[in-house]
């Protein structure tokens, strides 16, 4: 098993309490946000959003999926007023088509993708247990929708692999149900999100392989104000604050501590 400390014992709890006086210039005025999250910050979103509601009195609706669905959605109309992408490419496009506010798109994080197993020992440190083989099913998102899917395959492709193991591959519609399939044992390995292994700075359970980030295209994931809440003040602020609080310190400590970098 693959035994990593991201930091050190203790941070995420830490990160959590210094998010509660993180947001500066908080509105008076409560408003509802319906937030597009990327299903790889799932977690890390929960608490964020808690303490953000606390302190400025705004509301969010959050719906979890992935990128691309997302970008489909948007474009059909759906009523988001943020996107947190899982990848960078998506909020420039909406961006260019003005569907999103120009000049508020900025990276909150960068992920990492973890080859992952539920059982310890079985994935070793430099992932060769994809070339030893022994195991049966392999989990990945859509890399149609999902950045990380994408990842996963460039990944393969890199090591070669992406043949030989074609018939093997398990796929999810997002990152999350990449991640259900591996962690239920319906699939024996899976490319999932760093973020979605960790517990308090440390791999929870299994063993993993962090992936050099040599192998595939950086998971630069960058956030954005959509265009819904340009035309609306109330909207347009509350928006805008969430982002500001997303680039504050205490959230960067706690996305470290969920394995990503800031």
């Amino acid at each position: 098993m693959t035994s990593f400390i991201i930091r050190t014992h203790g941070l995420w709890r830490m990160a959590c309490l210094a998010l509660a006086g993180g947001l500066a210039h908080a509105s008076t005025s409560a408003t509802e946000l319906h937030v597009a999250v990327a299903a790889n910050f799932a977690a890390p979103m929960q608490s964020i959003s808690q303490a953000f509601e606390q302190q400025s009195g705004h509301r969010l609706r959050l719906s979890v999926g992935s990128t691309g669905a997302f970008y489909a959605q948007i474009r059909n109309g759906a009523p988001f007023h943020v996107l947190l992408s899982a990848d960078s490419d998506t909020p420039a496009r909406l961006e260019q088509e003005g569907l999103a506010v120009a000049g508020t798109r900025f990276t909150y994080a960068t992920g990492r993708l973890v080859l992952w197993s539920r059982t310890p020992h079985l994935v070793d440190d430099q992932g060769q247990v994809l070339k030893r083989g022994g195991w049966e099913r392999l989990a990945i998102a859509n890399p149609k929708t999902a950045p990380y899917g994408a990842a996963a395959l460039q990944v393969l492709e890199r090591l070669g692999l992406s043949q030989t193991l074609a018939s093997q591959l398990v796929t999810g519609e997002n990152i999350a149900q990449a991640f259900q399939f591996a962690s239920t044992g319906n699939a024996t390995l899976g490319f999932v999100a760093l973020s979605q292994v960790m517990l308090d700075g440390s791999l929870a359970r299994g063993s993993a392989w962090v992936v050099p980030q040599t192998l595939h295209a950086p998971l630069t994931q960058d956030a954005v104000v959509l265009a819904i809440a340009k035309a609306n003040r109330p909207e347009r602020e509350a928006a805008l604050a969430l982002l500001r609080f997303l680039q504050s310190n205490s959230v960067r400590a706690l996305l470290r501590a969920h394995g990503y970098t800031t």
